[in-house]
Parts: C-alpha cells; structure tokens; sequence
C-alpha cells in the first residue's frame, strides 16, 4: 500500500513509448496492491478536446487541465500516472508546481525509432502537410535537463522499464510504502 500518493508525469516524442510503460508499471504496482489512474494524452484528448486543433493555445490549456486532474486525483489518494507528450518544460513545471508529490521520467527516444512505432500514423500525416503541430518533427520537444529519472524506451524491455521506475521511486522515496 501507498504511504503518499504521487504524479508521474512520463514525457518524450509522440510514440516513444509513454503509454505502454504507463500500462507495464500500473500492473507492476498493482501486484504490489497499489492501484493508480492513467492520465493518457490521447485518452484525455479525446474527452476534452474532441476536434482537437492542436494550436498553442488549445495545447496550454489541455495540459493545464490535465495537470488539474491530476492534483484533484493525487489530492483524494489517487496515485497518478500521466503518459503525455507535454512538449514544453512550462507544461510539466506547471504540474509539478501544484503537486507536492511529482516525478517527471523522460522517456527517451530518436525520431527514427519514434517514427518508425507511430502506428497513429502522426508522423506520416506531418511528412505528408496533413498536421503541422507534430513535437519533435514540426514543433520542438524540450527535455527536462535532470528529470528524476531517464529511460532510454529503445534499450530494454517495457516490463524492465517499468521494473526500473519502481525501484527508482522506492529507493528515492519519492513514493513511501507502508
């Protein structure tokens, strides 16, 4: 059981990786009787923005939004996973401004790789003047210079990864078990 519910904020390139090690590590901790909420960009997009535009202003207020959601959720005991791109640093500072307890994970990736796992077909769609807004392609991703953790989503497996995360998290104490 959790001692003190948290945020994290897993961040990186469009298909990088995000949700997938967001679904490995929530059945990591579930077995460990921790349950948590995934907070996944898409997901949430689809809710709050179903005609997503994709402008500035449409993405500043989506993520304060999620960021939002997430306090609310961390505030009544509930664990917090969010698997969003959040492109600027201001998005995820913003976060972690207003939740005491916050990690950010960077989940590293080259476009190649990215681009090469795009099964949305978000890159293609870039390449092809179809979206003009795509981090990493036509908008430039920022990567926090010292998240509290960094994976690298093109060395190990996502079970290892989530594995990784975990024992980052208990071992920093940034996540207390009873």
């Amino acid at each position: 059981m959790i001692t003190k519910p948290i945020a994290l904020w897993l961040t990186g390139l469009p298909a990088s990786g995000k949700t997938t090690i967001a679904k490995e590590l929530t059945h990591l901790l579930a077995q460990e009787k921790i349950f948590c909420q995934i907070l996944d960009s898409d997901e949430m997009r689809r809710r709050l923005t179903p005609n997503p535009t994709y402008s500035e202003a449409e993405r500043d207020q989506f993520y304060r939004t999620l960021a939002y959601i997430a306090e609310l959720l961390v505030s009544n005991g509930v664990p917090v996973i969010i698997a969003a791109t959040g492109h600027k640093q201001h998005y995820r500072d913003a976060a972690r401004a207003h939740i005491a307890n916050f990690a950010e994970i960077y989940v590293k990736c080259s476009l190649a790789t990215a681009m090469a796992r795009d099964k949305k077909g978000i890159y293609q769609m870039a390449q092809e003047g179809k979206a003009t807004a795509v981090p990493g392609l036509q908008v430039h991703y920022e990567a926090h210079a010292s998240p509290e953790m960094t994976v690298d989503s093109e060395a190990q497996t996502n079970a290892k990864y989530a594995r990784n995360i975990f024992n980052h998290l208990t071992q920093q104490g940034t996540m207390k078990l009873k």
